[in-house]
């Protein structure tokens, strides 16, 4: 509705939610991507809701918006939830405003997305430069005819056991000797690994261990197309794509030094040009659309390694690095580096699996933002993949993660979510009417950053706000009843599995479950007021941390819990010579689990904070104060 025209005219109640949401729309636009919108007519538009982060696609937006006039660009940024339209003349971008604002389109999950539309000065994005394919990466296109591709994808018989097959099948025989021939390849493959993926499956980023394969991988695609992404250590990510029955060889500094993985998702971007096939998928954001993905299978072919890898990464090279575990941490430098490296590395190259596994809301925190007033302003610090911030719809929150993958996650689940940290929202002082923080303190390696990242919280609330805090606790068993972390253990079959030293050091490594669903224990407190407080903590002896063993007691507060990618979804089979068969890296994150009454000591040294509950989540720790004073500080302790 034109704003010019509220003040004569009374909004029935499906005006003012459709206002409200356009108003929130535009400041969302403002706080987090720095998009001011205007009150005027011009020729271009900012489509909230229209973007390819919304699994809305190019040929579905285009056509609702041509109905409109005369569409000079479309520019659709990847992983974006909206998208820039600039018109011929601004009437005809007047037209969109009025016919499209509340609209329904339907995505391509088939779900419907309300569009919200408001004017810019200009549609532009700021685009990458060219990039190049990681050095010793190649794509060859058409490597197999259909024939060969139905002939070798009948070949598999996924009910046999072919673990103990004897060197590869005869059917390669002739494609692998024409591969060399042709220069593809330099050394012929002795061991051939099949997976199959349905469309919503990905493989954790990762790199083949360097002590276990020769240099060069090759893997043949099979069934549908996919995008996979290569990651340099320096942050730089390049998007690929390999096309149905395409050959991708790695090799060198891509072989070795770049993690590779795919992103578990339905669609992919990709470019809308249709002479565009392999290779990179640029930035540019007039060439971008969606691709439903379809059934995959891919045939990865290695050479097992009979001496140790003598590569030019050895900071990365099992055979070459040194398997020291970490020290605790003597200064916060050197904190900061350890939780670079066991917690926010490893959430962005595990986002995947982990989201996965993350998928029921605990009860307790469910509760909690079901109390909560409609309308209030919630931030999820740490939000993982989102899984608490569709709980409450009457709610408006926003999700903050370190990790761009999980926060990617959200986002493709139609969630509020932007990248932050927790010792550093990018969010006003006193804007929140309440916080969760669920699973997140206990991954800062010192007293001084745990007391920073609650005190960021209080900073964040508003007078009266309400937040509600999970660690995990050291006491697992608790009144003589073990935590269902402990009940749950799970041994191990005696599957062999064999971790990627590239990307932990060996010693580190245990063959061990992944961490489920632990619990905790908690306390709640009360803010009077948004000062900071002081507090240090003792300093500790650089000792070595220890690696924790999965469903069994603490024995440390401070340690490592490894997580195991038990192999990738979808089916899998490997056959050829009796090497490794390279199923998945081990991770360690770090943790410090608290102790009874820890937490509670922690919110003290903030100064005029107020303890109102305190509650073990299995065996009701409680400690009752006086709930009258504003902005409450709720805390349960548990684990992600």
């Amino acid at each position: 509705m034109d704003s010019n025209h509220q003040s004569n005219y009374k909004l029935n109640k499906t005006e003012k939610k459709f206002l409200r949401k356009q108003i929130k729309a535009r400041h969302t636009l403002l706080r987090h991507e720095g998009i001011e919108t205007v009150s005027y007519a011009t020729q271009s538009l900012v489509v909230a809701n229209g973007g390819l982060g919304n699994s809305v696609s190019r040929s579905q937006l285009l056509p609702a918006l041509e109905k409109c006039g005369l569409v000079d660009a479309l520019l659709m940024p990847p992983n974006k939830p909206y998208s820039f339209v600039r018109y011929r003349t601004a009437d005809e971008a007047k037209k969109a405003y009025i016919t499209l604002n509340g609209k329904e389109i339907v995505d391509d999950l088939g779900q419907k997305i309300i569009l919200y539309l408001n004017f810019v000065e200009k549609a532009q994005w700021k685009e990458l430069g060219l990039q190049a394919l990681p050095p010793g990466l190649m794509v060859v296109e058409e490597i197999i005819s259909s024939e060969d591709e139905k002939m070798l994808l009948e070949s598999v018989n996924w009910t046999e056991d072919m673990d103990n097959q004897n060197g590869l099948p005869d059917i390669w025989d002739s494609i692998l000797e024409k591969w060399l021939k042709e220069g593809l390849i330099k050394h012929k493959p002795d061991q051939l690994t099949v997976n199959q993926y349905e469309p919503g499956h990905g493989i954790p980023a990762h790199i083949d261990t360097h002590s276990a394969f020769e240099d060069e991988i090759v893997s043949l695609s099979l069934g549908s197309e996919i995008v996979m992404d290569f990651k340099h250590p320096d942050g730089v990510t390049v998007p690929v794509m390999l096309p149905r029955r395409s050959l991708l060889v790695m090799t060198g500094e891509s072989r070795y030094l770049w993690t590779h993985g795919i992103t578990p998702r339905k669609f992919d971007t990709v470019q809308a040009s249709k002479g565009h096939k392999s290779g990179i998928i640029t930035s540019d954001v007039g060439d971008l659309t969606l691709s439903k993905r379809g059934i995959r299978t891919s045939f990865t072919l290695r050479k097992v390694r009979q001496t140790p890898c003598n590569c030019s990464y050895p900071v990365v090279c099992d055979s070459q690095m040194k398997a020291t575990p970490p020290s605790f941490p003597g200064s916060a430098r050197e904190a900061s580096q350890l939780e670079q490296e066991y917690v926010h590395r490893v959430y962005e190259e595990i986002a995947g699996h982990f989201s996965s596994t993350r998928h029921t809301p605990w009860p307790r925190v469910v509760d909690f933002l079901k109390a909560l007033p409609s309308g209030s302003l919630v931030a999820d610090v740490g939000c993982g993949n989102g899984k608490y911030l569709g709980i409450n719809k009457e709610l408006y929150m926003i999700g903050y993660d370190r990790s761009q993958n999980l926060v990617d996650i959200c986002r493709e689940r139609h969630f509020q979510a932007v990248i932050g940290d927790a010792l550093a929202v990018p969010l006003r002082s006193g804007s929140c009417d309440a916080c969760i923080s669920i699973a997140v303190i206990h991954h800062f390696s010192t007293a001084e950053r745990r007391v920073a990242a609650l005190r960021e919280l209080v900073r964040l609330l508003r007078p009266g706000g309400t937040a509600l805090i999970y660690v995990w606790a050291m006491e697992q068993e608790y009144n003589k009843k073990k935590s269902k972390y402990l009940r749950e253990n799970r041994i191990s079959q005696g599957k062999e599995e064999i971790s990627s030293g590239a990307v932990v050091p060996e010693s580190l490594t245990e063959q061990v479950p992944d961490v489920g669903n632990q619990d905790a224990a908690g306390c709640v407190a009360a803010i009077t007021d948004l000062q900071e407080g002081g507090g240090h903590a003792s300093t500790v002896t650089k000792a070595k941390l220890p690696v924790h063993t999965n469903r069994t007691s603490f024995h440390s507060q401070d340690l490592l819990v490894p997580w195991h990618h038990h192999g990738k979804p979808g089916k899998d089979k490997a056959v050829g010579a009796a090497g490794p068969r390279d199923p998945g890296p081990v991770f360690h994150r770090y943790y410090h689990v608290f102790c009874e009454g820890e937490l509670e000591a922690a919110c003290q040294t903030l100064g005029h904070v107020r303890l109102l509950q305190s509650y073990y989540d299995q065996g009701n720790w409680s400690i009752n104060n006086n709930k009258a004073k504003p902005e409450k500080l709720q805390m349960p302790t548990a684990v992600e």
